[in-house]
C-alpha cells in the first residue's frame, strides 16, 4: 500500500520571502527553494532572515535534492547558509544556476554539487520524480516543477504569471499545464501573491513602452532602480537608451555581478560601448546618461537610499534629474520607500513609482484571473496555496473553492504545518520545528523574540545602567547607587531625575526584607523599584541594567 505524502512548508506561508518547501514520500524529501527574507523594520540589527532548517539537517540523511525554481534571492538567498549544515544536490534552471555559482564564491562555500535543468528536464529521486516546466515570471528561466510519487501528482507552479508577451518571449507553459492536468493532478501547490488582486497582471510589454516614454522626454539624467536580478527591466532599460542616444552605467554590486552574468550567458544584449562605467558616464551631458541601480525597497545602505541621502561619491542628485522606483514595495517596506521618496524630492529630482505613473513597473506575479485560469487547468484534488502572508493564502483558498475544488480539500498552511495525503484523503497531522533563523553581521544564529524584544526597547526608551556599590569583604551594599542613562531623556531634565530616582535606588535598598548578600534578590529589587518611578514620571520604559561593584 502507498505512503501517503507529506507537505511540509519550511518558509514562505504565512509570510513573503524565505520560500522553502519539502515533498516528502518514503524514505525520500525533495526540497523546493532555499530563499531568505530581508528583515522587518522591527527587526533592528538584523541583515537577513533564513528559514529554520533543524527538521531538515535531522533527517539529513532522507533529503535527495534542492530543487531551484529560479533565480529570485527568496528562492535561492538561503543556500550558502543552508549547504554549511546539509550537503545535498542542488538543481537549477540556466540563469539562477550561473546566480547561484557566482553567490556560493562569493561566501566561501567549498565543495558543492549544482546541477543545470530547464523546462523539459526530468530528474528521479527514488520515488519522486521531477519535471520542470515554463512559467514566466519577472527573471528569465522561471520553472514550475511536477513531482510523481506512487501516492499521486503534484504541481508546484513556483512564482508565476500568465503574460502572452513576455519580454524574454517565453510564456508560460499552457499546454504543458493542461497536460499535466489531463493526467490527474492530486496536489496543486499554486504562488499567490497576488491572489488579492482582481482582473490580470499588465504584461511587460507595457513596462518596455512607460520606460521608453520617460527616457525619450526626460530633461536631464535618468536613475532607475530595480531589483538587481529583474533581467528583463534592464534590458527594456537598453533598448530605450539605444533608441534615445544615451549611455547606460550599473550601480550597485549585486546589480553589476548579475548584469554582468546575463551579458555573458545571452540573456543580455547590448551594443558594443553601451554599457560604460560611473566614470565614464558621468563625462558625457547629462541628457546622455541612464543609471540603473539597486535599491528599489529602500534598503538603508542600497545606492538609491545613500544617493538619497547625498551620502554616494559617485551620484549626487540634480534638479533636472527623473528617478525611476520600478518595482512594487514589499509588504513593511513601504514607510523606508517613502522616505527615500521624499528625499529625491527634496534635492529636485522628479521622482516617478508604480503609484504615480503604473506603467513604470509591473509585477511578476499573477492576478486573480491568472491564478483561476492555472486552476483550471490543473483540476487538482486538493489545493494549498503558497507563497504569500496569510490573508494573500486566504483569498487563493477563495478562488480556488470558485473554481469547484470542495471546501475540504482546500488547506490554509504556514510554516511548519504539515500536510500527509493521498487519495483516501488529506489531514493536518503533528507539526514540525519551523520559523526565523537571522544573520546579524558576521553571526548566523535564532536570536529569538527575546532579543529583539531588548533591541525595540532600547531604540524606544534608551537604557538606565544602576551601579550599586557592593562592600567587598562583607557583600553587602555599601554606599550610594551611581545611576547614567542613554537614549531616555533630554539632557537638560536627566541630572534632575537621575538624583530623584537615586533616591528611588536608596530606598529600595534599605527595604527591612532585602536580602543584601543575594546578588539576584538586590538586582530585582532595584529594577522593579526604579522602573515604576521611571514610568510614573515619564511614561517610558528604559531597559534598566544593574551592576554590582566591589569596593
Amino acid at each position: 500500500m502507498p505512503h501517503p505524502i507529506r507537505i511540509v512548508p519550511i518558509g514562505g506561508l504565512g509570510e513573503v520571502g524565505k520560500n522553502m518547501l519539502c515533498v516528502e514520500y518514503g524514505n525520500d524529501i525533495v526540497v523546493i527553494d532555499a530563499g531568505l527574507m530581508f528583515p522587518k523594520q522591527e527587526m533592528l540589527g538584523i541583515d537577513l532572515v533564513l528559514p529554520d532548517i533543524s527538521y531538515l539537517t535531522a533527517n539529513a540523511e532522507r533529503v535527495r535534492a534542492i530543487l531551484i525554481t529560479h533565480g529570485h534571492e527568496d528562492h535561492t538567498g538561503a543556500l550558502p547558509y543552508v549547504l554549511r549544515e546539509l550537503n545535498v544536490p542542488i538543481y537549477a534552471p540556466p540563469l539562477a544556476h550561473d546566480l547561484i555559482e557566482v553567490k556560493l564564491r562569493q561566501h566561501r562555500i567549498g565543495e558543492y554539487e549544482l546541477h543545470e535543468v530547464d523546462a523539459g528536464s526530468t530528474l528521479d529521486f527514488g520515488t519522486v520524480h521531477a519535471e520542470y516546466f515554463r512559467v514566466c515570471h519577472s527573471i528569465p528561466d522561471a520553472c514550475g516543477i511536477a513531482l510523481r510519487t506512487p501516492a499521486g501528482l503534484i504541481v508546484h507552479t513556483g512564482d508565476f504569471k500568465i503574460d502572452h508577451t513576455p519580454a524574454d518571449g517565453r510564456p508560460t507553459d499552457l499546454q504543458r499545464l493542461a497536460e499535466l492536468g489531463s493526467e490527474g493532478v492530486l496536489l496543486l501547490l499554486s504562488d499567490s501573491t497576488y491572489a488579492e488582486v482582481p482582473g490580470y497582471t499588465p504584461s511587460e510589454s507595457v513596462v518596455a513602452s512607460a520606460l521608453d516614454h520617460v527616457i525619450a522626454d526626460a530633461p536631464g539624467r535618468v536613475l532607475i532602480a530595480t531589483f538587481a536580478s529583474l533581467i528583463a527591466r534592464v534590458q527594456q532599460v537598453l533598448d530605450a537608451a539605444v533608441k534615445h542616444g544615451r549611455k547606460v552605467a550599473l550601480a550597485g554590486r549585486s546589480m553589476v555581478d548579475n548584469v554582468n552574468i546575463a551579458v555573458a550567458n545571452g540573456y543580455l544584449k547590448a551594443p558594443p560601448g553601451m554599457l560604460l562605467d560611473l566614470q565614464a558616464l558621468s563625462a558625457l551631458p547629462h541628457e546622455q546618461q541612464v543609471i540603473v541601480l539597486t535599491g528599489a525597497q529602500g534598503e538603508p545602505l542600497s545606492v538609491l537610499s545613500r544617493v538619497a541621502n547625498n551620502a554616494n561619491r559617485d551620484i549626487e542628485v540634480h534638479e533636472n534629474d527623473t528617478v525611476v522606483i520600478s518595482a512594487t514595495a514589499i509588504p513593511g517596506n513601504e514607510t523606508v520607500i517613502a522616505t527615500v521618496v521624499d528625499n529625491l524630492t527634496r534635492r529636485g529630482a522628479r521622482v516617478l513609482t508604480r503609484r504615480t505613473s503604473p506603467g513604470v513597473h509591473v509585477p511578476g506575479h499573477g492576478s486573480q484571473e491568472e491564478l483561476k485560469l492555472m486552476l483550471r487547468l490543473i483540476k487538482p484534488r486538493y489545493f494549498v496555496p503558497v507563497h504569500g502572508e496569510y490573508r494573500m493564502l486566504a483569498a487563493h483558498a477563495d478562488l480556488a473553492m470558485q473554481t469547484d475544488i470542495a471546501p475540504a480539500n482546500v488547506f490554509i498552511l504556514e510554516d511548519g504545518d504539515v500536510l500527509e495525503l493521498d487519495e483516501a484523503g488529506a489531514e493536518l497531522v503533528e507539526p514540525i520545528q519551523a520559523g526565523h533563523v537571522y544573520v546579524d553581521g558576521l553571526r548566523t544564529w535564532d536570536v529569538g523574540e527575546a532579543v529583539l524584544r531588548d533591541r525595540r526597547m532600547l531604540s524606544r526608551d534608551g537604557f538606565v545602567v544602576v551601579v550599586v556599590p557592593v562592600d567587598h569583604a562583607t557583600g553587602k551594599v555599601y554606599g550610594e547607587p551611581e545611576i547614567v542613562s542613554s537614549g531616555f531623556t533630554a539632557p537638560a531634565e536627566a541630572e534632575e531625575l537621575m538624583e530623584r530616582a537615586a533616591a528611588v535606588v536608596i530606598e529600595a535598598l534599605r527595604a527591612p526584607n532585602l536580602d543584601p548578600l543575594n546578588e539576584d534578590h538586590v538586582n530585582d529589587r532595584v529594577r522593579e523599584a526604579l522602573s515604576r518611578f521611571l514610568y510614573r514620571e515619564t511614561r517610558s520604559r528604559p531597559m534598566i541594567i544593574t551592576v554590582p561593584l566591589e569596593v
